[in-house]
């Protein structure tokens, strides 16, 4: 696994641990802070062991903490937006507006600054090559004046402040979504402790995949934001917006400049579920056969004016008035801010996030074969539309579907016993009032009919916010988290359950909880009727099946092959805990058009490639060849 969120890192828990920081031991705490502040560039490294501020003067690990400990925890998580745009001086923007002088009005402008398509009333005279003098008549026109609109939400889930990806490799002018892409793929791979090319070459390089996109493309200026808004800003839109906004671009970035792969890809888009809809493409690859290694992922960076404005006038977010009249305030604070999302609890909408999540899914054949580390396994994702809706936005049916058949899957896989009392649901949880009224009303449901008493409910969006497409892989990294440290994150926000939460089969809590997990249930519900339920075993519920289908023998020795990729990954999370980060992109290299191709009836070579791409493929469909042989009849 790897990414970002407001959290933190993914790779090594980072953000998990930060979601449950009060929970964790002294020690635990303390290098969950200096890995932060490393990230943030509070603090770094010269190279050597020790540690020093920004202005180079060198610093113990024990002062780092005690100096940036409140620092950490203001500019983590949900809090006031960071863009000054969002400040006191307002957003910028235009206003039409129509101009009536009553003499002639002279001014003078550089010649490539007047419209294409001047005013037939315009008179222009030429001051030099580069400036003119334009008259207008007296009369109305038409203006647009500029003007500062005050922002009316203020809170988000940004990343750590001082965590810039685009930082960490050669970015040019690439939009903010895809620069976490880039880097939630690089965290991917380091954490995994296997070397990408190794475990490429031993493989078809079609039995590789990528399925990863977002919900809503790239929306900031560096793409479709700024194409769209390029005539009526007066900018001039540039050759990179335009493909640098689709949705699928996350995937295209994986392919062509971290993975180099040449295997299937894609992304499928499902609103606020996308991220568990190209999970589930990935799930159901390797369990046909067609696939052995599949990087499922998203990344969304939807901090935008027009995005957030788009959210407001749906009345889906928490804004600033809505969030005085919830608190009986008459002026928000940071504190204030950093409550805006309340889960299950009395709330006015949802806060928007960015994140950027991936995980790296293997068939168990290839994952014990090489030793990779098992931090969970996924047996199957469920999606089911709404049917018949009112409003497209509206909450329908097809979450009880989802919920209730990864549920069914789960008993057949761990038991009764272990699904009513070792099991969690990680809510879509989004903090809007429709929401906590009927996504608790399927939880209560599928309980009931399962026998389920107290259910465990993680709202994680309490602290990261909702990331759109990417908040079902912000909650599958905190169920990984659970699983690894035995903590269930609280829902910080909740003072108390919201009287129309369904509640009496469920366990809300605001502070972590130890719990011993054998499974977690990611659920999401989209706008759109794009409901999604995601299974997800714990590791050692996982080393039981492999054990079951392997025997112990070959478990045991995939621990021993497991003990250098384990060494590996240590290593890159010693140097991702210090801020240093190697972003995966290469820009240029090995590229390949066709000529250099070894073209045969059954295969294809690629130079690069240690194994050639199989040609062969499955017919179900049988022959109408009278000499094909019987078995492809």
């Amino acid at each position: 696994m790897g990414g970002v969120n407001a959290a933190g890192r993914t790779s090594g828990h980072q953000a998990f641990r930060r979601t449950v920081l009060s929970a964790l031991d002294a020690d635990t705490q303390a290098s969950t802070l200096i890995g932060l502040a490393a990230m943030m560039r509070l603090v770094d490294t010269d190279g050597s062991a020790a540690w020093k501020d920004a202005s180079g003067q060198p610093l113990l690990a024990d002062e780092i903490v005690a100096r940036y400990q409140q620092q950490i925890l203001d500019h983590t998580l949900i809090r006031r937006i960071e863009d000054p745009d969002f400040g006191a001086d307002g957003i910028p923007a235009n206003r039409q507006a129509q101009l009536t002088i009553d003499a002639p009005l002279t001014f003078q402008i550089r010649r490539r600054q007047l419209p294409d398509q001047l005013p037939d009333t315009w008179q222009v005279r030429d001051l030099d090559r580069r400036h003119v003098e334009v008259t207008v008549p007296p009369g109305q026109f038409d203006v647009m004046l500029p003007e500062r609109r005050s922002a009316q939400v203020r809170a988000a889930g940004q990343l750590p402040s001082g965590f810039e990806p685009n930082s960490l490799y050669r970015s040019v002018h690439h939009p903010r979504g895809l620069s976490m892409a880039v880097f939630g793929a690089s965290d991917c791979l380091g954490q995994s402790g296997l070397d990408w090319e190794t475990l490429r070459d031993r493989l078809d390089p079609d039995a590789i995949a990528v399925y990863a996109g977002n919900s809503i493309g790239q929306l900031d200026d560096a793409g479709w934001g700024g194409l769209l808004k390029s005539y009526v800003s007066g900018n001039r839109a540039t050759s990179k917006q335009m493909p640098l906004g689709y949705g699928q671009m996350p995937a295209d970035f994986l392919n062509a400049y971290v993975l180099g792969s040449v295997g299937a890809t894609g992304a499928i888009q499902g609103a606020c579920a996308t991220f568990l809809y190209n999970l589930r493409q990935g799930v159901e690859e390797i369990a046909s056969g067609r696939r052995r290694v599949v990087m499922v992922g998203t990344s969304d960076a939807p901090i935008t004016p027009e995005v957030i404005e788009g959210f407001r006038t749906m009345g889906a977010l928490a804004d600033d008035d809505s969030l005085k009249a919830l608190d009986a305030l008459t002026l928000l604070t940071d504190a204030d801010y950093q409550r805006a999302c309340r889960p299950f609890a009395r709330n006015c909408g949802f806060t928007i996030a960015e994140a950027s999540q991936f995980v790296l899914l293997m068939d168990d054949s290839l994952a014990m074969e090489t030793g990779a580390q098992v931090l969970g396994s996924v047996p199957g994702v469920f999606v089911n539309a709404d049917g018949w809706k009112r409003s497209i936005s509206a909450p329908g049916i097809g979450n009880y579907i989802t919920l209730g058949k990864a549920v069914s899957l789960a008993r057949n896989i761990l038991g009764e016993d272990a699904l009513r009392n070792r099991t969690f649901l990680h809510a879509h949880g989004t903090s809007t009032p429709k929401n906590r009224i009927t996504e608790s009303h399927v939880f209560d449901q599928v309980a009931a009919a399962n026998g389920i008493t107290s259910w465990p409910v993680v709202a994680v969006k309490a602290y990261v916010g909702h990331s759109q497409g990417s908040a079902a892989g912000d909650q599958m990294a905190s169920a990984l988290g659970s699983f690894a440290h035995g903590w269930l994150p609280g829902i910080p926000t909740l003072d108390a359950v919201a009287d129309d939460v369904h509640a009496e089969r469920l366990k809300f809590f605001a502070e972590p909880q130890a719990f011993d997990a054998d499974a977690a249930f990611i659920n999401a519900k989209g706008f759109g009727g794009n409901n999604a339920t995601g299974l997800v075993l714990s590791p050692k519920a996982t080393e039981r099946l492999l054990v079951q289908r392997h025997g112990q023998a070959a478990v045991d020795a995939w621990k021993d092959r497991r003990t250098a990729i384990l060494e590996s990954s240590q290593r890159y999370e010693a140097d991702a805990e210090r801020g240093k980060f190697q972003a995966l992109y290469r820009f240029g290299q090995g590229v390949l058009e066709g000529p250099e191709l070894s073209v045969e009836a059954d295969h294809i070579g690629i130079p690069g490639y240690a194994q050639p791409v199989s040609l062969s493929v499955d017919n179900p469909f049988g022959s109408l060849d009278g000499n094909a042989h019987s078995d492809d009849k």
